[in-house]
């Protein structure tokens, strides 16, 4: 088995995407179109007429479909037939390759390139780049024999993280399920939000950390999170200020469960609402808890107002008509204590099964990586 250093453009024809006119897109048609957004999503979303679509410009199945601006995503094609937008470049064998080898192999020279390409903006990636990479690759019947292997193998990888995100999915289910379970149980005089608290808009507050309202978590420090991609207005004096034992609420997001009792101090924006208890019959943990409860989430469905769910956004006055049983402190403290210790068992499950997956991923990572520079026999391990 001889490894040689070839240039991508030895081994593949590179084909670039056409610019078709937007005034060609429809959200049905003969011919799908892919775009960047579309090369790692199912379905297509975007269609073309056949009449527009240049020979050339068609991917097929086999070819690899490779985006050039952002991440550089890459994708061996297996989705038929489809209309190749600009931004894209396919690569087609010329007789020396086997596309899936490439397909394997190339990922980690565009993270390469990608990593070394600097931008204020979007990256962008040029087709003379594609062709242009270096790459130890053997003859085609020893690609073909490495693709083979890594087909096997790497479906077996997928097929167990398929197998525990699954699991992931029932532990969230149960997760809602031991809420819905406790809040249930929950009883005592039922009372209307309004008459618990009252809206508050005090503002002008801008030397205060900024806070930010997460589905999963309820409210945080908007600098803890590395995935919040919100821009922060230079003038904040309009955000609200919060204060613990405050409730935020994501108006748009209510209906999702996008709401929670602060632990900070901090503002957040005005396109959130504010309420502040006006009592002591809550404690705020029991809040936290069942204002986040999927009866609770469920209601506030119901009460947003909009033209579709994008839109709906729920507003105090119909969220404070809703009633809520209030316990006494002493069955509040009670039932957040049961949910509490139910809900750390599963999360610790959870962890335990995303770590097994983060790992899974680099074991396929690895096995790539190996099997592409020739450090597995791979005709010895089949």
């Amino acid at each position: 088995m001889t490894w040689r250093e070839r240039r991508v453009a030895d081994l593949a024809e590179l084909v670039n995407g056409h610019p078709f006119e937007s005034a060609d897109f429809a959200d049905e048609g003969a011919v799908p179109l892919v775009r960047i957004r579309d090369i790692l999503s199912k379905p297509f979303q975007t269609f073309v007429s056949r009449e527009v679509v240049p020979e050339a410009a068609v991917v097929r199945d086999g070819d690899v479909v490779v985006g050039m601006d952002g991440d550089f995503n890459l994708v061996y094609w297996t989705r038929g037939p489809a209309a190749l937008n600009q931004r894209l470049c396919l690569l087609r064998s010329n007789g020396q390759a086997d596309t899936r080898f490439l397909a394997y192999a190339l990922p980690s020279h565009l993270k390469v390139i990608n990593d070394l390409t600097y931008s204020t903006t979007v990256k962008h990636l040029a087709s003379g780049q594609v062709r242009g990479i270096k790459m130890l690759a053997p003859d085609v019947s020893e690609q073909r024999a490495i693709a083979d292997y890594l087909d096997r193998e790497t479906a077996r990888i997928d097929a167990l993280i398929e197998e525990q995100q699954r699991l992931i999915k029932m532990l969230e289910l149960r997760k809602r399920a031991v809420l819905d379970e406790v809040t249930t149980a929950a009883e005592g005089e039922r009372i209307r939000l309004k008459y618990l608290f009252a809206p508050s808009s005090d503002s002008n507050h801008p030397e205060e950390q900024v806070l930010s309202v997460y589905r999963d978590f309820g409210v945080i420090q908007k600098s803890s999170r590395s995935d919040n991609f919100n821009r922060t207005p230079e003038n904040v004096e309009r955000y609200l200020l919060v204060q613990p034992g405050d409730v935020v609420i994501n108006r748009m997001k209510a209906w999702q469960g996008s709401l929670g009792v602060s632990d900070h101090r901090g503002i957040v924006s005005g396109d959130y609402e504010v309420i502040r208890p006006t009592n002591s019959r809550l404690r705020p943990k029991f809040a936290h808890l069942y204002l986040r409860s999927p009866r609770l989430i469920a209601e506030y469905a119901l009460r947003s107002k909009g033209i579709r769910p994008s839109q709906w956004r729920l507003y105090w006055d119909e969220m404070g008509n809703i009633e809520i049983p209030v316990p006494s402190p002493e069955n509040q403290d009670s039932i957040v204590e049961r949910a509490e210790k139910q809900i750390a068992h599963i999360d610790s499950l959870i962890a335990e099964t995303e770590r097994f997956i983060e790992l899974a991923r680099e074991r396929r990572s690895a096995l790539i990586t190996a099997a592409v520079t020739g450090q597995i026999d791979v005709r010895a391990a089949a």
